[in-house]
C-alpha cells in the first residue's frame, strides 16, 4: 500500500478521471449509466456536484468537534431518501443541461487545485459540516469525495465502454475505509466493484470472506 493521504488520493482519482474522458465525443456523452435517469454527462456533472461540496464545507464555520466518521456517513437513513435521491438527481441534470462534457471536466480540473489551496493548510483535527449536517473530519469528508469519484468513475468507464482507471492512491483509502487499516483484497477493483453493487461477475461470499463494512449508497 501506498501513503497516500485522502486529499492526495482525492486529487490523483479526480485527475485520471478527467484525462480519461478528455477526448470522449461529444455524442457519447448521452450515453445511458447504471445510475438512472443519468446519462454520461449527468454523471459526470453529479461528480463535479460531490467535488464541489469540499469547498462549500470549508467556507462554512467549523463545528467544535467531529462526531461522524467517513464510514458512519453512508449510514441508512434520510440522505438516501426518494427525496433526497430527487434533489441529487435534479441538481445533477440542472449542472449538466447547459454545458458540454469538457466544459465539465475543466471544471473539475479548476476544483482540484481550488481543494489543494483550501486543504493543504488546514490542521489534522479541522472539523467541516457536511450538507447532511454531520460534524467531520476534514481527512473523514475527503474519504467520502474520493468514494465518490472512484465509483462513479467505474460508472462512467462503463457507460463510455472505456477501461477503467482506478489509481493506486484511491484504491488503498477505500480499501481502509472498508477493510480497516493495513488490509487489502487481491483484486482492488474487483472488490470496490463488489462492495459499492457494480461488480460484473459478482462472488456472492467475496464481502463476507474479506469482511468489509457495508456502506448504504445512493
Amino acid at each position: 500500500m501506498t501513503a497516500a493521504t485522502p486529499l492526495d488520493a482525492l486529487v490523483t482519482e479526480t485527475a485520471a478521471l478527467t484525462h480519461a474522458l478528455d477526448s470522449v465525443p461529444e455524442a457519447a456523452w448521452a450515453n445511458p449509466t447504471r445510475c438512472r435517469p443519468w446519462d454520461a454527462r449527468a454523471l459526470l456533472a453529479h461528480v463535479r456536484v460531490a467535488v464541489a461540496r469540499v469547498p462549500q464545507a470549508l467556507a462554512e464555520p467549523a463545528p467544535p468537534v467531529a462526531e461522524v466518521s467517513a464510514v458512519e456517513y453512508y449510514r441508512p437513513d434520510e440522505r438516501f431518501s426518494p427525496t433526497t435521491n430527487a434533489d441529487r438527481i435534479t441538481t445533477a441534470q440542472a449542472h449538466a443541461s447547459d454545458l458540454r462534457g469538457p466544459t465539465i471536466l475543466a471544471e473539475l480540473d479548476d476544483l482540484c487545485s481550488v481543494i489543494v489551496d483550501r486543504c493543504t493548510p488546514e490542521p489534522p483535527d479541522r472539523v467541516v459540516r457536511t450538507r447532511h449536517g454531520d460534524a467531520m473530519l476534514l481527512t473523514e469528508f475527503l474519504k467520502t469525495r474520493v468514494l465518490e469519484v472512484a465509483v462513479h468513475g467505474f460508472d462512467l468507464a462503463d457507460a463510455l465502454a472505456l477501461p477503467s482507471w482506478l489509481t493506486p492512491t484511491a484504491a488503498d483509502v477505500l480499501q481502509e475505509l472498508l477493510l480497516g487499516p493495513s488490509r487489502t483484497a487481491p483484486d482492488p477493483e474487483h472488490f470496490l466493484r463488489a462492495a459499492t453493487g457494480r461488480a460484473t461477475d459478482p462472488d456472492p461470499e467475496l464481502l463476507t470472506r474479506l469482511q468489509s463494512r457495508p456502506l448504504a449508497l445512493g
